[in-house]
């Protein structure tokens, strides 16, 4: 009998042991849509022995979940948010991981001649003037947050826009799965865009301008304002994130011999 007790004993703290070593980030869908987390996941867990259970939404979301201390980390792209979420204390600081860019998709055919687009806000300009489809996030998200920034830029707003500006108020994923159902224009990040299966009769019609450069940055969330947040869980996953190791495992990762991401961690 003392031997069983010993043994479901041990049982015991072992799994306590094990399950202290599980933390919580908030990741934005544009990055759980990459496919990269299938990656990076089983390797974080076989280097550290850390499971890392992602909270897949958009980076206003992830942001909130983080002021709410409902996440022990978030991994967005958004730096002006990132910073004013490190500014008010709900994080311990940003550290920046990869990068790749944001595209502009849309018909094949290309009713609003964007491919010809000079610069991101011209292209944008150009839909406003055709009235093509357009699909956007809606959903406060890192991409959606780029997007209203570029309509501004070219003069835009689009509280005036009409019917053909389609606000869905859902994730990379299913706002593609929007475009592609109505062969509507839509502002994507390249890896989602290369990930996605159901592309229909949608083409990449627009890339290259460095205001579509689009970072993601790690920020731990704050102990300080939430006690229960495992900082010490948070900065092991960091140093990895930031090390070699990583990098390789990010620069690696490849579909159909195009680069999603570029690691970039100082």
């Amino acid at each position: 009998m003392n031997r069983v007790l010993a043994g479901l004993m041990a049982l015991m703290i072992g799994g306590a042991a094990q399950a202290a070593d599980v933390m919580k980030m908030a990741v934005t869908t544009s990055f759980h849509n990459s496919g990269l987390a299938e990656v990076l996941l089983p390797e974080i867990k076989a280097d550290l022995d850390l499971e890392v259970q992602l909270l897949v939404v958009g980076t206003g979301q992830a942001l909130k979940l983080g002021r709410a201390g409902d996440v022990d980390a978030i991994l967005v792209h958004s730096k002006a948010a990132e910073e004013a979420f490190v500014a008010d204390g709900s994080g311990t600081h940003r550290r920046e991981i990869m990068y790749n860019d944001f595209v502009v998709i849309g018909p094949s055919d290309d009713p609003a001649g964007v491919a010809g687009a000079a610069s991101a806000a011209q292209a944008l300009q150009m839909i406003a003037a055709a009235k093509p489809p357009f699909v956007s996030r809606g959903d406060d998200s890192g991409t959606h947050k780029k997007e209203l920034a570029l309509w501004t830029s070219s003069g835009q707003g689009v509280d005036g826009f009409g019917g053909w500006y389609r606000a869905v108020g859902a994730g990379m994923g299913a706002a593609l799965n929007t475009a592609s159902g109505m062969n509507a224009y839509i502002l994507s990040d390249r890896a989602s865009w290369l990930n996605f299966g159901n592309k229909g009769d949608l083409a990449l019609l627009f890339a290259g301008d460095p205001v579509l450069f689009n970072q993601y940055a790690f920020l731990p969330v704050n102990p300080a304002k939430h006690p229960h947040a495992k900082q010490e869980l948070a900065a092991k996953l960091e140093g990895w994130l930031t090390s070699d190791r990583a990098g390789a495992l990010i620069d690696g990762y490849t579909i159909g011999g195009e680069t999603l991401f570029v690691f970039n961690a100082q």
